[in-house]
């Protein structure tokens, strides 16, 4: 496998290198696995692709997915969606995707429309975290879905101060978890399209997700690693600092290095007109940590990756590889469901 192997310093990322991934490798830009190339000619003329793809590994075997802006996999759909849901089978090199028809289906794009940022499959259910919960830019709202997507129900309450929350996804179906509870995360902003200075977690019983007053808020680790928990979210504490630069992220636990990898895009420079807009050209982090709250390490930094990263990276559960060497990161380059391999190199 050719490609340069970055060894991160201090001065380039906002926490210290990893002290158990010594350096991250990927796969060459030629082997990367792309879907729904956009924007291309089809039989209804030409398209654009979709953005975002937050994944989860479902009780079936599959991963399950949703996207923004888009038409979805081939073949696609014969209107342009502000979000859609889409099935993944298969292994990272072999993979189909497939669209499947969906209620929570709308045509509003942008800030006007909801938007899947973090999903999760839990005893066969599936759980959405969608932005853009006010349909202009703001907030977070739960939605559930008990036949794989094809219907959901939004919550009647949402987080309208946090507006980018995500899920911490482990093996199939949730398998492999800490504990019994479910852990979500956000920015510390309302307004998804802004950066913040850090990142906020909080947790529920996983019977009781659809709950807003079973939520806690992590306030900060205590001298054992531990983490302390607040029912008040006005109290709730950094898990992650990264001044202006806080935004679309994802974790996953890899059972078999035992830590946690958060993937965090790197914003563009604040003169740029849409921030968060790193398909074509961009960077990102991956941090890890032996628990869902940290300490935080560095395991990948770059300001500018060698292909555009697109707004959202995630590396799926189902694609890790036992012998803890290779994980395969999707993420929305180009507008394209786009997976690429990247070897660990452990001490």
């Amino acid at each position: 496998m050719k490609a340069a192997t970055m060894t991160v310093s201090e001065r380039e990322a906002p926490c210290p290198p990893s002290p158990v991934v010594k350096g991250l490798t990927w796969a060459p830009p030629e082997s990367i696995e792309r879907r729904v190339l956009g924007p291309y000619i089809s039989s209804w003329g030409r398209k654009d692709g979709s953005d975002n793809w937050p994944v989860t590994w479902a009780d079936d075997g599959e991963i399950y997915t949703t996207y923004g802006d888009g038409y979805g996999f081939d073949p696609i759909i014969d209107h342009k969606l502000g979000m859609g849901v889409a099935r993944v089978r298969g292994w990272a090199r072999s993979f189909v995707g497939e669209n499947v028809r969906s209620d929570i289906e709308n045509d509003k794009h942008g800030e006007s429309g909801k938007k899947g940022h973090g999903i999760l499959c839990v005893g066969g259910v599936l759980y959405l975290w969608a932005f853009h919960a006010d349909n202009r830019g703001g907030g977070s709202l739960l939605a559930v879905s008990h036949d794989k997507g094809v219907h959901w129900t939004y919550q009647d309450w949402a987080f309208l101060e946090f507006g980018l929350c995500g899920f911490v996804n482990y093996g199939r179906d949730y398998e492999g978890a800490r504990d019994e509870y479910v852990y979500s995360y956000s920015h510390d902003g309302a307004l998804g399209r802004l950066p913040a200075d850090r990142f906020v977690m909080m947790r529920v019983p996983k019977d009781r997700i659809c709950e807003r007053d079973a939520y806690e808020f992590f306030v900060s680790r205590d001298a054992d690693g531990g983490a302390r928990w607040t029912r008040d979210v006005g109290e709730a504490g950094a898990v992650f600092e990264h001044p202006d630069a806080c935004g679309r992220s994802a974790m996953t636990y890899n059972p078999y290095v035992k830590r946690y990898f958060w993937w965090q895009q790197v914003h563009n420079p604040a003169d740029v007109k849409d921030r968060a807009d790193t398909r074509f050209e961009g960077g990102f982090g991956i941090y890890d940590a032996p628990e869902p709250w940290g300490p935080w390490t560095t395991v990948y930094f770059t300001p500018k990756w060698d292909v555009g990263p697109g707004e959202h990276g995630d590396f799926p559960a189902k694609w890790m590889s036992e012998d803890g060497q290779s994980m395969y990161l999707v993420f929305s380059g180009d507008d394209n469901f786009c997976v690429r391999e990247a070897r660990l190199e452990r001490y």
